[in-house]
Order: structure tokens, then C-alpha cells, then sequence
């Protein structure tokens, strides 16, 4: 997955999250994370080190999970237009709107297209990240009570994304040889959200198939 951070992204894209300080305790977690990721086994890679939070554990991968999609598909925003995509769906049972108690203009469910779905979707979820009170900078600050609840919806709704590439656009993922990518970046995803229920099954239905055959092979 970390090959993919060369590949270029829409310059209306939120960029990335940056790197926590060297010397945090995040950073060292994300770098535990990733070398147990090199290590081929995910199954390994999602269960939390002894000894650490389980907050800290759950926000450097629901950064991390956030980056690697925005890049994903940054890659096939040519393929994802207002007319291919008139509706943000998974497959022609599941549509999503959007809705944002925060904003005048999405405080009622509002039916968009997939890429202004997607779009308000990375970044409401680039601010929820950017939040110091929701996702500490400093290793002394504390995490909110509702933290845990906060990304369930975060995670909840960073699964669309993926139900949608692989409904819509998995034939130009594979034309650009990312599907190996995607499959990885998924797979991650989903073990690491069922470890710790973070997505409630009856959400990822779309998926229902896909999941079955990763959580049987894990």
C-alpha cells in the first residue's frame, strides 16, 4: 500500500494526514503497524500491542485507513463523474445520502452523486482528523468519552467508499493495475473493523460476499 502514495491525486482533494511527530507515541505505534504489515499477515497487524490504548491504536488506523482510500480514489475520479455516477450507491440496493447536522446546506439526508458525496464525505472526515479535541497531538492529552462512537460513523462511512469503487469502478481499478492495492487496503480495513466492532455486519452488506471469503482465508 505505501507504493501508492506516489501516484497523483485531484489537487481538490484533502491531502493527506500528516505524520505525527517522531517522537510521539502515535508515530511509533503507526510504524509498529506497518512493519506487522510487511509481514504479509493482517490478521497479525490489526491486534493492538499489550499494554497500549486502545483509542490511540484505533485513531492511527482510522488515519491511515482515510489515506490510503483518498488516494485510491483519487485515481479514478476521471471514471467517477456526475453522469456515470448520478447517485452515491453500492450496487442498485444500496444508496447513500448525505447528511451533516454541522452544515446549513446538508442538515437534512440530500441525495448527491457519488462524487459530490464522496467529496463532502473526505472532507468532513478531514476535519473530524484535524480535530485536536477529537484526535490528540500531544501523548498526555486525552481522548473524548465519545471517541470510539465518533469513528464508528467515521469508519462506518469510509466503508461507502469502498462498497462504491468495487460496485462502479473495480473493472478501471484493474485496468490500472490497483487491484491489488484495493484488495489489500480492504482487507486491512475489514479485519481491522470487525476486531473491534467497529462497523456494525448489517453496513458492509453490501460487500457481504467479499467479506464472507476474507474473514474465511483470515
Amino acid at each position: 500500500m505505501t507504493s501508492m502514495l506516489g501516484m497523483a491525486r485531484p489537487s481538490n482533494f484533502p491531502p493527506p494526514r500528516m505524520a505525527a511527530p517522531e517522537a510521539s507515541r502515535g508515530f511509533q505505534l503507526k510504524k509498529l503497524a506497518e512493519s506487522t504489515l510487511g509481514s504479509g499477515n493482517l490478521s497479525v497487524a490489526v491486534r493492538m500491542p499489550e499494554g497500549e490504548r486502545l483509542e490511540e491504536w484505533i485513531a492511527v488506523h482510522t488515519v491511515d485507513f482515510f489515506n490510503h482510500l483518498n488516494i485510491l480514489y483519487g485515481t479514478i475520479t476521471e471514471f467517477c463523474t456526475q453522469r456515470e455516477c448520478p447517485v452515491m450507491c453500492a450496487g442498485p440496493r444500496f444508496e447513500y445520502h448525505w447528511q451533516d447536522s454541522n452544515s446549513v446546506k446538508y442538515r437534512r439526508s440530500t441525495r448527491l452523486s457519488a462524487p459530490d458525496y464522496i467529496d463532502c464525505l473526505l472532507n468532513w472526515t478531514q476535519a473530524q482528523i484535524d480535530d485536536p479535541a477529537l484526535f490528540p497531538v500531544t501523548p498526555e492529552a486525552p481522548f473524548p468519552p465519545n471517541f470510539v462512537d465518533r469513528v464508528k460513523m467515521i469508519l462506518r462511512r469510509i466503508f461507502r467508499v469502498y462498497a462504491h469503487i468495487y460496485n462502479h469502478h473495480f473493472a478501471q481499478i484493474c485496468a490500472l493495475r490497483l487491484e491489488v492495492h484495493l484488495n489489500t487496503s480492504y482487507r486491512h480495513f475489514l479485519l481491522f473493523v470487525t476486531e473491534y466492532h467497529l462497523v456494525d455486519p448489517k453496513e458492509m452488506i453490501p460487500l457481504a460476499e467479499l467479506n464472507e471469503a476474507i474473514l474465511e482465508e483470515s
